[in-house]
């Protein structure tokens, strides 16, 4: 699910380019674009359809309680891995088109710039050329050697400043948002022995730790979906956004990025790298490239400040239609899978 979860985001962000190339949007804009193609919906959405479907009659994934156990174990797996992928490689796309970013890279051209000049001036990545420049007072050996530029030293500067510009821009500390916190200390509970038997289980010596969990992770969904309420308020307002770009983003979503992910999943059931018997788990790994837009993109635009109605009108229309497209790709997945 892990590999999963990465195609994704991969395939999202090739279909995000797409877009762009085609909509021509502002600079500030284009993390924005691409980051709404690569990261879905991998928790609240699936929390909410799995249990859902394994109540219903007629359901191919067998016992309802043993459906549900499954499913929201797998569900909760995908919203830990798609939280790590999110903060880590989403936040650092859309950190990077946003204004706060030119503003750190004109910062950090200015001493590299004045370095070179200081240089060329000092005489250290300075080159002398012949006085006598006619061809014909020179050697054959001084015709073949070619004259030094100082295009070289900025050419080495240049690439210095470039991994200078590449570290600056990726923010290793939004790796370690709290969700991220969270989906790393849930993977150590559940892979440690010790800890594990320590807070799992009605027989766990600390399992006041996990029903509090439970309780707050109960909670989270409604408040969650009542945040993102709240920031679609500012896309019924409308924007200055193109409708190409909505429009885009849409069918990157909900027309390609499935298709996409039928080839693949369907690809590695043929090659045996996911088990044929397991009919929930294919349908999870379907179910995750047909999911809307990650509602946390929103918050990644306001710590930036850049993109934040558009964002909200990105939202507005791709959840608004979100109850149509799940609802067609869970149909046509279930009978794929049965």
């Amino acid at each position: 699910m892990p590999f999963n979860v990465l195609i994704t985001f991969l395939v999202g962000s090739i279909l995000g380019w797409i877009v762009v190339q085609f909509t021509r949007p502002p600079s500030h804009l284009r993390g924005l674009i691409v980051g709404c193609c690569a990261a879905g919906n991998l928790g609240n959405m699936p929390l909410i359809i799995i249990p859902a479907v394994c109540k219903e009659k007629g359901s191919p994934f067998g016992s309802p309680d043993t459906c549900q156990t499954y499913g929201l174990a797998y569900a909760s797996l995908s919203m830990a891995v798609g939280a790590i992928y999110l903060w880590s490689y989403v936040y650092n796309i859309v950190r990077a088109s946003s204004t706060g970013i030119s503003r750190e890279s004109r910062t950090i051209d200015e001493p590299f710039s004045k370095s070179v000049a200081d240089g060329s001036i000092s005489g250290t990545g300075s080159c002398s050329e012949p006085l006598l420049s006619s061809k014909e007072f020179l050697t054959p050996a001084d015709q073949l050697a070619l004259p030094c530029t100082i295009s070289e030293v900025k050419g080495s500067y240049s690439m210095k400043q470039q991994v200078k510009l590449f570290f600056a821009k990726i923010n290793l500390k939004s790796m370690f948002a709290p969700s991220t916190i969270g989906a790393l200390a849930g993977f150590i509970i559940g892979l440690v022995p010790l800890f594990r038997k320590s807070m799992i289980g009605d027989s766990a010596p600390l399992r006041v730790i996990q029903d509090s969990a439970s309780l707050i992770g109960d909670g989270a969904i409604p408040t969650v979906t009542l945040v993102v309420g709240g920031n679609l308020l500012r896309g019924l307002r409308g924007s200055g956004i193109q409708k190409s770009i909505v429009f885009g983003i849409v069918v990157a979503r909900y027309v390609a990025l499935p298709l996409v992910g039928i080839v693949i999943v369907k690809g590695a059931v043929r090659f045996g790298f996911v088990c044929s018997d397991d009919l929930l788990y294919q349908f999870i790994l379907l179910l995750q490239f047909a999911m809307p837009p990650a509602m946390n993109i929103g918050t990644i635009t306001q710590l930036f400040g850049a993109g934040e109605s558009e964002c909200s009108v990105i939202m507005l229309w791709t959840y608004a239609l979100a109850s149509v497209s799940i609802t067609l790709w869970s149909t046509f997945f279930l009978w794929l899978v049965s």
